[in-house]
C-alpha cells in the first residue's frame, strides 16, 4: 500500500436517487451525491462548464494601469519583451501575449531565460540585455511578483514593467507601473485560483476590450486550458470555463503546434482531455524548459510552418525522453541514499551532479514515496538552487516563509516552490525545515490518506457508466477525477511492462474480466501471485485499442484483500466502537432466532448446569453451524453470546483468544428481542430504510 489509509466517502442514496430520476446515469449519479451535489440544478451547473461565468478582469487590482500602459505601448510603437517562467505555464502564457500583442501590431519579442544558465524569473542580467535590445515595457508573466530589485534596474535603465503573477505574494511589491495578481491582499478579483496564463489571458481581454472577448477566448483558449491544466490550479469557477473551451479548440487542435505534438504524443486519434494534457502533453512541452531549451517549445506553439512545426513537435518528445532517463537516474541514486540514511518529517537531498531541470520531478516521486515533503538542491559553486514538493496539506510557501532567513530568495505555491541557499546553510536549512514541518503536524506522523469516491461493483464497470463521467471534465483539483474502490477481486494474470517499469493485471470480480495498470510498481514488491485476491482503488478509462472500447483501471494503490472472517471481524468491531453500521452490515451482524436456538442447544449439549463451556469463537461458531446448517460467522456468534449474557442465559468470561461459558439457570422465559443489542441493530436497519 502506498497509503496508510483509504478514506471511503459515506453512499447518500437519497442524492443518487433524487438525480437518476433526473435522467443521470447510476455511476455519475452516485458519484455527484457523494460529493455533495444532490440537486438537479447543482448537476447541470458542475457538468455545463462553458457556461460558467468569468469574472469581469478589470477587477483585478492595477488592471487599469496595466491595460493604459500596454495600450500607450502599441500607440506608440515602442518595443515589447514579454518575459515568462520556463515551465508550460510559463510558456503558454508567452505564446499567448506574444501572439496577442502582435496580432495588433506590437513590437514583440519572446523571452525565456534559461533554466539551468539564469534560474526562475526576472534577472538582473536579462534586464541589461534587453534594454541593449532597445526595449521599452517587459511584461511579464507567471513570474515577477518578488522581482523587486530586478523592477528597480529595469526602472533606472528606462524601460517600463507591467508584472503579470499569480504566486504568492511578499509583503513589499515591486515598483512596477502595474502589479497584476489575483494573491495581491489588496486585489478584489473574486477568483483566486487563475494560473500565470490565465492572468495573461485577462490582461488580453482587458486591452482587447469586453466587445472582443469572444474572439480573444476562441483564439486563446487552447493555451490558456493546456497551461491551467499542466500547473495543477483549481478545476473550478472561472478556470473550469477556460479549460472546457480550450480543450475543444483541440479537438481537433486548430493551432499548428498543438496539432503536430499532439500526433507525434499518439493522441491523433484519441480524445484530448485534461488527463491527457496533464500525463502526456505537459510533459512533453516541460521537457524544453527542463532540459534548458524552452525556446523549442516557444516556437512551436507560434510557428506557421507545417514542416517546422513537424520538426520542433518531434525534438520535444526526443528531449521528453532524455528528461525521463535523467530523472530515473536520480531518482533512483536517491532512494539508494535514503535506504542507508533514512530522513524523517522532511527529506532534504543535495547534490553537485544532478540536473537542475528534473530535481523538481525527482523532489515530487520521493515525496509520495516517503509521505513527507522533499527538497531537493542542486549544488554549484558555493550555492544551492532548490525545488521542493510538498505532501499532505503542509503549504511550501509557509514553510519556506519560516525558513526566510537561511535563504537568499524563494517563491511558489503552497504544493511547489523553488528557492536559493548558500551551501553552508543547508544543515541549518534541514533542521529548520524538518522542525516546521513537526510544528506544523503537531509531532505526528504526516497523514497518508488517500481519499475514495465510492466502492463498485464490476456491473457498473461497464463502457456506458464510464463514459458518462465524462460529463465531468475538465477534471482537476476541486473537482478531481472520480477515484472507485473495487473490492476482492482475483489477480488473474500480472506482468511487468514498459521495459519493466508499470505492472499490468488481469482482475476477475464475480465472474467479470477487467484490465489494470499499476505505474511505477513491481508486483513482488507488492506481494502479488496469480490467485490472489486484492482491493483496489482507481480511476476508471476507456481504453481504445484497434477498434474497440473495454474499461481499464488505473490503479492508485492496492493491497491484499482481508479474508471473508476479517471482513465480518472488522463489522463486529466497528459495531462496538460505536460506528453507524451501514443497511448491509447492520443484517449480517443481527441474529436470527435460528442463530439463537443452534447456539443454545449446543450450549446445553456441552454442559450441565455449572459446568464451564471453553473454545475459541471460530470452533464455537463452526460446531454452531453444524447444528444450524449454515455457513460459520464467527462475528456473529459472538455478538449472540453478548445478547445472551446481557439477558442473564449465560456468564462470560473473556480471555485473550479463548471464551469461557457458563450457563445459567434460569427458571422464566426470556424475550431477546428486548435486548438492547438487538434493538440498537434493528433501528441501525430503519434509519438505513
Amino acid at each position: 500500500m502506498k497509503y496508510k489509509q483509504w478514506q471511503v466517502a459515506a453512499p447518500c442514496p437519497e442524492g443518487q436517487l433524487a438525480l437518476e430520476r433526473a435522467g443521470l446515469p447510476p455511476l455519475l449519479a452516485g458519484l455527484l451525491a457523494v460529493r455533495g451535489v444532490v440537486s438537479p440544478e447543482e448537476a447541470r451547473r458542475l457538468l455545463s462548464p462553458k457556461s460558467e461565468p468569468i469574472p469581469d478582469p478589470m477587477l483585478l487590482r492595477d488592471m487599469d494601469k496595466a491595460v493604459a500602459r500596454v495600450r500607450r505601448a502599441l500607440e506608440r510603437g515602442e518595443r515589447i519583451a514579454v518575459y515568462g517562467d520556463y515551465d508550460v505555464d510559463g510558456i503558454t502564457a508567452t505564446c499567448l501575449l506574444t501572439q496577442f500583442l502582435s496580432a495588433r501590431g506590437g513590437a514583440v519579442i519572446p523571452y525565456i531565460p534559461s533554466r539551468l544558465g539564469e534560474g526562475y524569473g526576472l534577472n538582473q542580467e536579462a534586464v541589461h540585455a534587453l534594454s541593449q535590445q532597445g526595449i521599452n515595457l517587459i511584461i511579464t508573466v507567471d513570474c515577477g511578483i518578488t522581482a523587486v530589485e530586478e523592477t528597480a534596474l529595469a526602472n533606472s535603465l528606462g524601460i517600463d514593467v507591467v508584472i503579470t503573477d499569480h504566486h504568492a505574494c511578499k509583503e513589499e511589491l515591486p515598483p512596477a507601473a502595474a502589479v497584476v495578481d489575483p494573491h495581491r491582499p489588496d486585489c478584489p478579483y473574486p477568483f483566486k485560483g487563475l494560473a500565470g496564463v490565465g492572468v495573461a489571458l485577462m490582461l488580453a481581454l482587458a486591452v482587447a476590450g469586453p466587445e472582443s472577448a469572444p474572439e480573444i477566448m476562441e483564439e486563446f483558449s487552447d493555451l490558456a486550458a493546456v497551461g491551467t491544466v499542466a500547473d495543477v490550479m483549481p478545476m473550478t469557477g472561472a478556470n473550469r470555463a477556460i479549460v472546457s473551451l480550450g480543450l475543444a479548440r483541440l479537438e481537433p487542435p486548430r493551432r499548428l503546434g498543438f496539432a503536430s505534438l499532439i500526433q507525434c504524443a499518439g493522441l491523433a486519434e484519441k480524445q484530448v482531455t485534461s488527463v491527457s494534457v496533464g500525463y502526456t502533453l505537459a510533459p512533453r512541452i516541460n521537457a524544453s524548459g527542463r532540459m534548458g531549451m524552452a525556446e523549442v517549445a516557444v516556437e512551436l506553439f507560434l510557428t506557421r510552418d507545417p514542416v517546422r512545426a513537424e520538426t520542433l513537435a518531434l525534438e520535444l518528445c526526443e528531449l521528453n525522453r532524455e528528461r525521463q532517463e535523467i530523472e530515473g537516474e536520480i531518482f533512483q541514486q536517491c532512494v539508494r541514499y535514503l535506504e542507508e540514511n533514512p530522513q524523517r518529517s522532511a527529506i532534504v537531498l543535495a547534490g553537485g551532479q544532478w540536473h537542475q531541470g528534473v530535481v523538481g520531478i525527482v523532489a515530487s516521486r520521493l515525496a509520495e514515496k516517503y509521505a513527507c515533503p522533499c527538497f531537493m538542491i542542486c549544488l554549484d559553486g558555493g550555492m544551492g538552487k532548490g525545488s521542493c514538493r510538498s505532501w499532505g496539506e503542509l503549504n511550501l510557501f509557509d514553510l519556506l516563509s519560516s525558513c526566510s532567513h537561511l535563504l537568499e530568495n524563494f517563491g511558489g505555491h503552497a504544493l511547489a516552490a523553488g528557492f536559493t541557499v548558500k551551501e553552508d546553510n543547508i544543515p541549518a536549512l534541514a533542521q529548520a525545515l524538518r522542525q516546521a514541518v513537526a510544528e506544523s503536524c503537531h509531532g505526528k506522523e504526516l497523514p497518508s490518506v488517500l481519499e475514495v469516491d465510492m466502492a463498485v461493483s464490476p456491473q457498473h464497470l461497464v463502457v456506458e457508466a464510464v463514459e458518462s463521467l465524462e460529463l465531468l471534465e475538465p477534471c482537476g483539483t476541486g473537482n478531481p477525477r472520480p477515484v472507485f474502490l473495487l473490492q476482492g477481486a482475483q489477480v488473474h494474470t500480472m506482468s511487468q511492462v514498459g521495459r519493466g517499469r508499470h505492472l499490468k493485471l488481469r482482475l476477475e470480480s464475480r465472474g467479470m474480466p477487467l484490465d489494470a495498470i499499476f505505474f511505477s510498481s513491481q508486483g513482488e514488491e507488492l506481494g502479488l501471485y496469480p490467485g490472489c485476491r486484492v482491493d483496489v482503488v482507481f480511476y476508471p478509462q476507456i481504453n481504445d485499442f484497434r477498434g474497440g472500447r473495454t474499461v481499464q483501471l488505473q490503479v492508485i494503490d492496492l493491497r491484499l484483500a482481508p479474508s471473508r472472517a476479517q471482513l465480518e471481524q472488522a463489522i463486529y468491531d466497528k459495531y462496538h466502537q460505536g460506528g453507524n453500521l451501514t443497511c448491509e452490515e447492520a443484517r449480517f451482524l443481527l441474529p436470527s432466532r435460528g442463530d439463537f436456538v443452534g447456539l443454545y442447544r449446543w450450549l446445553e449439549r456441552q454442559s450441565t448446569a455449572c459446568t464451564v463451556v471453553e473454545d475459541t469463537p471460530a470452533r464455537i461458531a463452526r460446531a454452531v453451524s453444524r447444528v444450524t446448517r449454515k455457513r460459520e460467522a464467527p462475528a456473529r456468534t459472538l455478538l449472540c453470546l453478548e445478547v445472551l449474557e446481557e439477558r442473564g442465559l449465560i456468564d462470560v468470561n473473556r480471555r485473550t483468544d479463548r471464551i469461557q461459558i457458563t450457563l445459567r439457570q434460569v427458571e422464566h422465559k426470556v424475550d431477546l428481542e428486548a435486548s438492547e443489542i438487538i434493538r440498537r441493530l434493528r433501528k441501525m436497519l430503519e434509519e438505513e430504510l
